[in-house]
């Protein structure tokens, strides 16, 4: 017992860590972005969507250098599994999320895209390096895309795009040397701690570091895009919430995935048969099936954001329950895929269709007038 709480305060202590590291690296980079004069436009779409996803990027490269492949890749699929259903969620039972950008017509479909890329590279049980450095270079090209298009969206577009406070450039280079540097080491003390938590947790309770990566290790890292989302969602900037999602579910395959595959080196990255046969697929339905939830009348409600919640809470309860309940996990297994999913298909069939006939009436109604 004493073990087992020796290593669940390494997790808590490792998140807490992680948390408060990210923020400060964010501060000095931002800090020190404005004192260099970099656009803040372009701070906002890469100095601060990299600091959401330090701790995802720190906890996967540590437990690679730990020898822990199956934590790294798990935490990529759990962060974006979480960052679709609970994060986007979440922020829409706070307040209906409207969708009025180009993240309909291209960031959902470029995160699909991706998302159905990492799949098929892990579907051989290896990422190696050469499919990490094409994903470092989609990231480098995506990038510079987003910075050249995004001054030709929409009016109000804008308001998707992280805001950049002035006042952390008071202080000077000095404080925001300071304040990455610790940063950096806060984020590296954590995620080594939550590793190595991760490790013990999962040898104690006889599960294996994959069902820890993609519930307790991906929630801890998800905290900051949760904690944006909402408090974006209470400000009523619900572009920045949904994009704040979609941003780090692509920088966690790019940046995080890529990274890790590229340092591996000729070994590449395994990947364990339950994450390309259960988990992997399902990161790529969540993101298909955000497109129909987008294309209702351009918002996502409370009521799907709540079915978005309940669908984490049953993904939870089917990694738990053979662990607990072995025998009600088969029958678990057969609601899901009898009764839910047939619902969920049904759903999402409905919305599309609708969609697609609002737009051809909305098109011959534009024709005659």
């Amino acid at each position: 017992m004493p073990s087992f709480l020796i290593s669940i305060l390494e997790l808590l202590a490792g998140i807490g860590l992680l948390f408060g590291g990210g923020e400060l690296f964010v501060k000095g980079s931002v800090a020190l972005s404005l004192i260099l004069g970099i656009p803040q436009l372009v701070i906002g779409l890469t100095v601060v969507s990299l600091g959401t996803s330090a701790p995802e990027l720190f906890v996967s490269i540590g437990s690679f250098f730990k020898g822990s492949d199956t934590l790294a890749v798990s935490n990529v699929v759990g962060s974006n599994i979480f960052n679709v259903l609970v994060v986007l969620g979440s922020s829409a039972l706070i307040l209906p999320l409207q969708v009025e950008s180009r993240l309909v017509r291209r960031d959902v479909p470029l995160l699909l895209a991706v998302s159905a890329a990492v799949w098929g590279m892990a579907s051989t049980g290896n990422v190696t390096w050469q499919a990490g450095l094409a994903l470092l270079i989609a990231l480098t090209i995506n990038t510079a895309w987003e910075i050249r298009t995004v001054r030709e969206t929409p009016d109000g577009m804008e308001n998707a795009e992280p805001q950049i406070n002035s006042t952390y450039s008071v202080g000077g280079w000095p404080k925001a040397i300071i304040n990455i540097s610790i940063g950096i080491t806060l984020l590296s003390i954590g995620s080594n701690l939550l590793v190595n938590g991760a490790g013990a947790t999962a040898e104690i309770l006889g599960v294996s570091e994959a069902i820890i990566g993609l519930t307790i290790v991906s929630a801890g890292t998800s905290m900051p895009e949760l904690i944006t989302s909402i408090v974006a969602a209470l400000r009523g900037k619900t572009d920045l919430a949904i994009g704040n999602v979609v941003g780090s579910s692509l920088l966690n395959q790019l940046l995080v995935l890529g990274s890790c595959a590229f340092i591996s080196g000729g070994n590449g990255l395994d990947v364990e048969n339950i994450l390309i046969q259960r988990d992997l697929p399902i990161m790529v339905a969540t993101t298909l099936a955000c497109m129909p939830i987008f294309w209702t009348e351009g918002r996502i409600t409370r009521l799907e954001g709540g079915i978005l919640l309940t669908l984490y809470i049953f993904y939870l309860v089917d990694q738990i329950l053979p662990y607990t309940i072995p025998t009600f996990h088969n029958q678990f297994r057969l609601t899901i895929i009898c009764v839910i999913l047939p619902i969920l298909i049904i759903l999402i069939t409905n919305q599309t269709i609708n969609y697609w006939f609002q737009t051809r009436k909305q098109k011959r109604y534009d024709k005659l007038s």
